[in-house]
């Protein structure tokens, strides 16, 4: 073969190769388009408010969007439409379509319709939500709901018919009663401590901006008015409004609290064996004796720090990812923030986006929460979804 003949053939494979390239996202549409939809009635419920696009579910409407699960045979879900909850009203700031409208035959044949109950969020609406920035903080509500009556009677209808339940970080904290959120934990076997946390890259007020008001007043409140924290670090807040604060170099041999997958969580739901996690979690037990762990917590200390949380009670490992799933029901209780993470809901439509998710995200930048829906939720929700489905029709 000639040298100008090997360059021509050359050159043609690299222009062929850029084709294609450029045409994989067509494919990809194309192939997402043509595949069957798979009927999952999920029944999502949603009383939070933060945007008119349902931010605070995206990431399940992107799991159900990409393995193609659809809410009729014909009918996909629709992020700010297919959900109870909060809405942007034209005359009002809001308006609250949640279960509790239903009657008791109706959250009974709701249970009976659904295959999924997903809680997301049930904490209400803070002030300046669907128009302006949210305060989010203690006192800060503008209309509080927790989780409600008509909530619990759905769940516990789920259960009863062995329908698979999975709820979110914050379902049990205020504004839930204690009332209902006793019920709830002798239903499903878990415990909350009454503590939350979250990473904060500084404890400076005047540097970072996401540092909640309310967190420095109660502290000052509880310690002679002393701010001492300039670093960064985890704050653990309580029920009662206790304060306990770890900072990076004094405290804690890792500033990141860390999410530790189990074998199980690995070889089943397919996540990461590590992940740093820097948003909002919540502190639970469980009865070892109905649930288990695909997935821990761990916030690495050294002495000083160690000290400080045996003194509050915290420990420095607890569950992520709790869950029952035996042939009498199936329940997942996630202490975190799962279904809010920064991605956009038209990726979904594009099949096989999982392959590209090294591309997807910056594994340097421990901020970025991309990691965690790529690492974590993508397959943790695609793993229950696929089964929930699998057991539904193919028994």
């Amino acid at each position: 073969m000639s040298t100008n003949g090997f360059k021509y053939n050359s050159h043609y494979a690299f222009g062929t190769l850029m084709v294609l390239f450029f045409l994989l996202p067509l494919w990809m549409s194309i192939y997402w388009y043509l595949s069957p939809n798979r009927k999952l009635v999920v029944a999502i419920v949603d009383k939070s408010l933060f945007s008119e696009q349902g931010q605070q579910h995206v990431s399940l409407n992107w799991v159900l969007g990409q393995e193609k699960f659809s809410k009729t045979d014909k009918q996909q879900y629709q992020q700010t439409k297919d959900y109870y909850g909060f809405f942007v009203s034209d005359k009002e700031k809001f308006v609250l379509k949640g279960l509790e409208r239903f009657s008791p035959n109706q959250l009974e044949q709701l249970s009976k319709d659904a295959d999924l109950g997903y809680f997301t969020n049930s904490y209400g609406v803070f002030k300046n939500d669907g128009h302006g920035n949210a305060d989010q903080g203690n006192g800060s509500f503008l209309q509080q709901t927790g989780m409600s009556a008509q909530d619990f009677q759905f769940l516990s209808a789920m259960k009863d018919k062995g329908k698979l339940v999975i709820v979110e970080f914050n379902a049990l904290a205020p504004p839930t009663s204690p009332q209902i959120r006793s019920s709830f934990e002798s239903l499903y076997g878990i415990k909350w401590t009454g503590w939350i946390g979250r990473y904060f890259e500084s404890f400076d007020s005047s540097k970072n901006k996401e540092l909640p008001a309310w967190l420095i007043k109660d502290y000052r409140a509880q310690h002679k008015g002393v701010w001492p924290f300039k670093k960064g670090g985890i704050a653990f807040v309580h029920a009662d409004k206790t304060i306990v604060i770890l900072e990076e170099e004094n405290d804690l041999t890792n500033p990141y609290p860390e999410i530790v997958a189990n074998k199980e969580g690995v070889s089943k739901f397919h996540l990461k064996e590590s992940i740093t996690y820097t948003y909002w979690f919540d502190i639970i037990d469980f009865d070892q004796n109905t649930n288990h762990a695909a997935a821990s917590f761990k916030i690495n200390t050294n002495n000083k720090g160690a000290a400080i949380l045996a003194k509050a009670n915290i420990p420095n490992s607890f569950p992520a990812i709790t869950l029952h799933q035996k042939d009498d029901y199936q329940f997942f209780y996630l202490s975190t923030d799962f279904s809010e993470n920064p991605i956009g809901i038209k990726s979904s439509y594009f099949k096989g986006m999982t392959l590209f998710k090294p591309f997807l995200y910056n594994a340097r930048d421990r901020m970025d929460r991309r990691v965690f829906f790529w690492e974590i939720y993508q397959p943790l929700l695609s793993s229950i979804l696929n089964d929930a489905y699998n057991s539904k029709y193919n028994p």
